[in-house]
């Protein structure tokens, strides 16, 4: 038996278990992707952080390079296989957790070949779990190719004629500008772009942030929840002067699709070749056969990681505690505190 299973190798799952073995417990970390950093290294092939190296680094072990540079996403991949290394984290790949129950005060985690026994379970899969497809997407033709933005990877995967991005997160923006360099592309967003510079006088916008008190600032303070309603901004410039110029055509938010048409909020209609789903993921916890641990909505229920359960916790989630709670430069802190959290034999929330 284990005092601790982790559940996911990435960013967060890693961090965890930093902290675990600087309190000399007995855990495990696993993870289904074949290799530690696949959830990047999978993505698309132009992927580049909006974040510099500064701010791009988990808990012991610093990003190397231009700190104020952006890395590419097998940069990523690669310093999360070597933070593992490192750190001589005991990782379990290519293993799929298929249930967790709790009896006796024990949690047990099934995978296919194998049941592991735990007092504490670190659910770590992130944010990226089940890609969120509209329903009327089944509507559509054959001939037209549909995927979602996890599993773009270069423009060669699309058929000949337009394509059309739905989402308007940075992945999408991403995506519609390197796909405009050769073919007709528009891009459907249901709110008002909002664009914020990559840099100011030379430093990245997240320095600014950081001095500001932005980054650290608590999920339910006055500036957190207006960044909260407000939406994730598009950082750099590449969108908006792709709109600018043509090469991206905007559309309302989409809502209907047949055959080969999409229908847009504004009633316009477009015939697509391609259509390339940013819409982000939803959660899917399934798999957490443990009453108590979820709301009607199917989100975990918890105070900062702390679920209701005893001996549940979850890290990684977005806006967990702040903005950075699911992103490389911030899981470390909620990870920091679960890890103290566990340590303290009885602690108060």
């Amino acid at each position: 038996m284990y005092q601790t299973v982790i559940i996911g190798a990435g960013q967060a799952g890693l961090a965890m278990g930093y902290y675990l073995k600087e309190m000399n417990q007995s855990f495990l970390i696993l993870d289904k992707n074949r290799e530690i950093g696949d959830e990047w290294r999978n993505r698309y092939d132009s992927l580049v952080l909006f974040t510099p190296r500064m701010y791009s680094s988990l808990p012991g072990l610093p990003l190397t390079g231009d700190q104020q540079g952006f890395p590419m996403k097998d940069e990523i991949a690669n310093y999360l296989a070597d933070y593992a290394n490192r750190f001589d984290l005991p990782v379990q790949s290519k293993t799929e957790v298929l249930s967790v129950r709790k009896e006796m005060g024990r949690f047990y985690i099934k995978t296919e070949d194998h049941e592991y026994e735990a007092e504490n379970i670190i659910v770590a899969s992130g944010p990226f779990q089940k890609p969120n497809i509209p329903l009327f997407a089944k509507s559509l033709s054959p001939d037209v190719l549909q995927i979602h933005s996890s599993q773009y990877k270069n423009p060669q995967q699309l058929r000949s004629g337009n394509v059309l991005v739905v989402g308007g997160g940075n992945s999408g923006a991403q995506i519609a500008v390197e796909l405009s360099n050769e073919r007709k592309t528009y891009l459907s967003i249901s709110q008002k772009i909002k664009f914020f510079p990559l840099e100011i006088g030379n430093k990245s916008i997240f320095w600014w942030f950081d001095k500001a008190g932005i980054l650290k600032a608590p999920r339910h303070s006055w500036i957190a929840k207006k960044i909260q309603a407000s939406g994730d901004p598009i950082f750099g410039s590449e969108l908006k002067v792709a709109l600018t110029s043509g090469s991206v055509v905007q559309k309302s938010r989409t809502v209907d699709g047949e055959d080969t048409k999409i229908r847009f909020q504004d009633q316009s209609m477009l015939e697509v070749q391609n259509v390339i789903w940013s819409t982000g993921f939803v959660l899917d916890y399934s798999w957490l056969e443990v009453k108590g641990t979820l709301n009607y909505e199917g989100r975990p229920l918890h105070k900062r990681g702390i679920a209701q359960i005893e001996g549940l916790y979850f890290l990684g989630l977005p806006w967990q505690y702040r903005r950075g709670s699911a992103l490389l430069q911030g899981v470390g802190e909620d990870a920091k505190y679960i890890a103290e959290y566990i340590q303290k034999s009885g602690g108060t929330l």
